[in-house]
């Protein structure tokens, strides 16, 4: 059964930022590079990466024609280690003050977008720090996880209680939950802008939304 009781009010409150309402969508297709973890690993999380992508009809780019890479992921397992990446800082000024507030709040991840201008996505930073919570889960699911959060501008609340993915037991594999995955597909129709502020283009989401929902629940 899928999660078909998911509504208009929740929809919006994942891309309600600070009573805001923002939304925004990749502006272009998404080229990925990973610092910080060993080959195997990075063939799996491309993977992952790849199968989050194309919940949004997308296919990962080889590269960016403007930025090279585009969607730039560093592990670590210490925040010191971002602070000792070259020229990190000129893409995420005041470096040093982020990562003494995350080490302060005891963060495992934070995100840096950018934007065109249009509105789209066009850079997501993301440093992770892999700790006890994160070591706990595969690779396949903390990338599947990571993505599934980089794909759209959701809140910062928007996955507090919940995670975006769920894990299927028979395998043990990571797939994006069934309303995520169904607002990340309306999300990226053709037909919807990029990006809005305001926030009844959430009608337009979520009837999108509901539909999908229905008829994956009927198949």
């Amino acid at each position: 059964m899928n999660e078909i009781d998911f509504d208009e009010s929740q929809i919006e409150a994942l891309f309600t930022h600070d009573g805001q309402y923002r939304f925004a969508r990749w502006g272009r297709p998404i080229a990925p590079m990973v610092v910080g973890t060993d080959d195997k690993s990075l063939d799996a999380i491309k993977d992952a990466f790849q199968a989050v992508a194309g919940i949004a009809n997308m296919q990962l780019a080889e590269t960016d024609p403007e930025l090279g890479a585009n969607f730039i992921v560093f592990f670590c397992s210490d925040w010191a280690e971002i602070g000792a990446v070259p020229d990190l800082d000129r893409m995420l000024p005041g470096l040093d003050e982020l990562l003494a507030r995350l080490t302060q709040s005891g963060a495992n991840q934070y995100r840096h977008f950018a934007f065109d201008e249009q509105g789209g996505i066009k850079l997501c930073i993301l440093l992770i720090r892999v700790d006890e919570q994160m070591a706990q889960l595969s690779v396949q699911a903390l990338a599947t996880d990571q993505m599934a959060r980089s794909i759209l501008l959701w809140s910062e609340a928007a996955f507090m209680l919940k995670s975006p993915i769920g894990i299927i037991e028979s395998n043990n594999m990571a797939i994006v939950r069934p309303n995520i995955a169904a607002t990340i597909r309306a999300a990226y129709d053709k037909t919807m802008p990029v990006a809005a502020e305001d926030p009844t283009h959430t009608l337009r989401l979520a009837s999108r939304v509901m539909q999908l929902l229905i008829d994956e629940d009927d198949d």
